[in-house]
């Protein structure tokens, strides 16, 4: 069956450990899963020691929804507007990819929609009314 859900993300400065920890507190949430830029084959070698332990993308379980995060690479600043953008996550690729396609409509892509180490499909786009959506595939396995 498939599955469309949309998740708000947070862009961090690289303190998203920080905000995670926060969060466990103030909301009780939950983590299910952290992955660093330094566990990433293909990116570990870009980074700086200090800059591997950055969070690439972290999932965290509050009550019935999910939050998720990552750091900017290199703790580099977020641009106003990308603080918090939405993730919609889909278990078909070729649902994703239509869903990039329509919000791409007069609007920007960040990253194209392609396969990554993460997901079969993934891309970013900020619509024509300045929202930002990361779009995400979810693996069938």
């Amino acid at each position: 069956m498939m599955t469309v859900r949309l998740t708000p993300y947070l862009n961090m400065e690289g303190n998203a450990r920080e905000a995670i920890q926060f969060y466990e507190q103030a909301i009780g949430a939950e983590v299910l899963t952290i992955i660093t830029y330094g566990d990433m084959p293909e990116m570990s070698n870009t980074f700086t020691d200090d800059l591997k332990n950055l969070v690439a993308h972290a999932k965290l379980q509050v009550g019935e929804t999910e939050l998720m995060f990552s750091d900017a690479p290199g703790g580099s600043p977020i641009e106003k507007g990308k603080q918090v953008t939405i993730c919609i996550s889909t278990n078909d690729l070729e649902k994703s990819k239509l869903i990039f396609e329509a919000l791409r409509q007069d609007g920007q892509v960040n990253m194209q929609f392609e396969e990554t180490p993460f997901s079969p499909g993934f891309g970013d786009v900020t619509d024509k009314f300045g929202v930002t959506f990361q779009i995400f595939t979810e693996s069938q396995n």
